[in-house]
């Protein structure tokens, strides 16, 4: 149970871009840096994750479920820092941090190429989710945003918050997808 909650949490974060609607924002494509601040109150404690829950979990889910035990998950702040390649076919997709999950439906509450703002509802078996993404491209090479998210399930409340600054390195991305 408490895995699922984790992959929820994980998988609600990435996945915001891919709604209907989302103006494309006015930014370069390449190799983009992100940094992550995460901040995470009510989560229970996590016990080590099966290894048979980590065999069905792809490379980046585990690096990612494996980031977040190490520090936010028992309630504290945490900055990470990740690659991401942007290109013109994620843009024109939506798809540029994730992929859409029918389980999480996003309302676009308002969509420009500078700006956008997402709400987020996630339904999950024992659980629920909602919350908002908002980013703003301050430049074609930078991007900074936030999640807020409220998770509820198993009788607690969660909640998550992120805020991120993205700068752009490069149009060469290398082995990074």
């Amino acid at each position: 149970m408490r895995t699922r909650i984790l992959l929820t949490l994980i998988l609600c974060s990435s996945a915001v871009w891919a709604a209907d609607k989302i103006v494309p924002p006015n930014i370069k494509v390449g190799l983009w840096e992100i940094t992550e601040t995460h901040n995470m109150t009510g989560m229970p404690q996590m016990p080590t994750i099966p290894p048979e829950a980590l065999a069905e979990m792809t490379p980046e889910q585990r690096a990612q479920v494996e980031a977040q035990m190490k520090g936010s998950m028992a309630g504290g702040q945490k900055t990470t820092t990740r690659k991401s390649c942007v290109t013109k076919e994620k843009l024109e997709k939506d798809s540029v941090f994730g992929d859409d999950r029918k389980e999480c439906p996003r309302t676009v509450v308002s969509s420009s190429s500078t700006s956008t703002e997402v709400k987020i509802q996630c339904k999950e078996k024992e659980m629920t989710s909602e919350g908002t993404f908002k980013f703003v491209a301050v430049t074609p090479e930078s991007v900074k945003g936030t999640v807020r998210m409220v998770m509820t399930g198993e009788g607690r409340t969660m909640n998550m918050n992120v805020d991120f600054l993205s700068k752009y390195l490069g149009s060469a991305c290398g082995d990074v997808k």
